[in-house]
């Protein structure tokens, strides 16, 4: 896990949409807060933030009849291993009540009197605001890394958050001379990273996932996992091919 843990208080500037074509454009500043001190992801939030981003863990999900990614609660447990065998965690916290206002129809529409008493009490952290955005890498601290669960919640998409993130993330790995970054995404994310500066290396190198299963192997002495949506076929230990042997024999 990184020791170095820095936070910084940032303003976001949103335009509303215009309800007349004659009317001028309202901007609004929202307080944020982001850190890289890992003490401030708290689990069950981070939870709930892959729910309400229907962001998955797994590069398997299960799919709908429609082809989309169903709804699959993060395993706590193993969420909170990943989060201390990362290198880097970026969280980004938000006001509570500017990401409800923002939500409604994608305007800006405020309560008058609440919105002045956020003007005059801007200040978020940690403890007062809510989880919206998230990014992780993990790095062998030498040579290489990957970026990884970029997301941001739905009502504040498109302003610039994600890319801060992900700044923030090669920026830390980038001090440390670490230079060999990569960004693991989705097809729709894609075009996220490409405007981040990641593209195609000199190798043409793509990543690659395990995906032997039982309808493309016929091993009877291979185990059997459950990974999202697949049945993957994993290689048995020698000890345990040595007592398959002895068995069949």
């Amino acid at each position: 896990m990184a020791t170095a843990a820095s936070a910084e208080m940032k303003w976001l500037t949103t335009p509303t949409r215009r309800r007349r074509p004659d009317q001028i454009d309202k901007k609004s500043r929202i307080p944020i807060y982001i850190s890289t001190n890992p003490v401030h992801v708290n689990p069950q939030d981070l939870r709930e933030l892959y729910s309400t981003c229907n962001h998955s863990c797994h590069r398997f999900p299960r799919l709908d009849q429609l082809g989309r990614v169903e709804e699959e609660p993060v395993d706590l447990k193993r969420l909170q291993i990943a989060l201390s065998h990362s290198s880097i965690l970026v969280s980004v916290f938000c006001n509570p009540h500017h990401v409800t206002t923002t939500a409604i129809n994608g305007n800006q529409r405020m309560n008058p009197m609440a919105d002045f008493v956020q003007n005059l009490f801007p200040l978020v952290s940690p403890t007062n605001g809510s989880l919206v955005g998230f990014g992780r890498a993990v790095s062998d601290l030498g040579l290489t890394a990957s970026i990884y669960d970029v997301m941001v919640t739905p009502s504040l998409q498109r302003m610039g958050i994600g890319r801060m993130i992900v700044q923030r993330i090669i920026r830390m790995l980038t001090s440390r001379e670490i230079y060999d970054i990569a960004a693991i995404c989705s097809e729709n994310e894609r075009l996220f990273f490409k405007s981040c500066g990641f593209g195609d290396d000199t190798l043409s190198s793509t990543t690659m996932m395990y995906t032997r299963t039982i309808s493309t192997c016929h091993q009877n002495d291979w185990n059997v996992k459950q990974a999202g949506r697949k049945l993957l076929l994993i290689p048995p230990c020698p000890a345990s091919r040595t007592s398959v042997k002895t068995n069949k024999s």
